[in-house]
């Protein structure tokens, strides 16, 4: 029989953790004036009214639509271009890779605010302002770098025996590295595609700074509830709460191969 200590203690933490997503989501609806009112653990006026103005404002929704477009383009050219670049990392030593391999992680070190103003003034000059490859790519500064730290750890694991052995058995390079490589380290590449993910579709700085209009993502359409009577606090929660479903999806996919990548590579 199980002490009622080993269950009580993880289950208390866990439903402290999950009361600011319940008062997020319960907020979502109330109306602006109910939640200004008093708190309630409860809507006492229960009302979609906030998640038909979502679904039915196409600025609203189209915000969630462009948030998604960028970021798996972000995604896809991170891990595409860190695969590489973290194998040659893992399995060569050239002058300078250590080096390399730090100045690469300053990328990540610094605020995105220091990077805002070169990358508007470039993207306006070349006419990739308010487009979702824009963001995509100014997101790369930081991701790439993660993702090169997290698949090389990962492929450093891996015996270079591996690699001989396909080589003998008359495998190209890219034929190994796709059919053999690439598999071997699917934890390492759930964890990295995690992390882009994750990191792209919450940062807010860059993806306004970058777009105004066509490629405007919901972070900034959420800053932009302010109205004569205050700020709209009932649809900015039901924005909130619908921002929180694609990162459960990710997490839901990848979930084998987060726990794999926590317990394996250097994260």
């Amino acid at each position: 029989m199980i002490h009622p200590r080993k269950w009580l203690v993880p289950a208390l933490y866990i439903l402290f953790l999950m009361l600011p997503i319940y008062g997020l989501l319960a907020m979502s609806f109330k109306t602006t004036g109910e939640i200004l009112g008093g708190f309630s653990f409860f809507p006492q006026q229960f009302t979609l009214a906030n998640y038909k103005v979502i679904f039915t404002d196409p600025t609203w929704y189209n915000g969630y639509i462009n948030s998604i477009i960028y970021v798996v383009i972000n995604t896809v050219i991170s891990v595409s271009v860190a695969l590489p670049a973290a194998y040659a990392f893992s399995r060569y030593r050239f002058l300078g890779d250590k080096h390399l391999f730090f100045w690469l992680l300053t990328n990540r070190m610094a605020p995105p605010a220091v990077f805002a103003l070169p990358f508007f003034q470039l993207y306006s000059a070349i006419g990739l302002f308010d487009t979702h490859i824009a963001v995509a790519l100014a997101h790369c500064l930081f991701n790439i770098p993660l993702t090169v730290w997290i698949l090389e750890g990962f492929m450093s694991g891996i015996p270079k025996e591996l690699d001989e052995t396909a080589y003998l058995d008359g495998y190209s390079f890219s034929r190994f590295f796709i059919r053999i490589f690439i598999p071997t380290i699917a934890a390492g590449i759930g964890v990295a595609m995690f992390f882009c993910f994750m990191y792209s579709w919450v940062e807010l700085l860059l993806a306004k700074t970058l777009t105004s209009v066509d490629a405007k993502p919901i972070a900034a359409t959420m800053t932009r509830t302010a109205s004569s009577s205050g700020y709209e606090l009932g649809l900015l929660a039901a924005a909130g709460s619908l921002t929180i479903i694609p990162g459960a999806v990710v997490i839901y996919f990848v979930r084998n191969y987060i726990a794999k990548g926590f317990a394996l590579g250097r994260v």
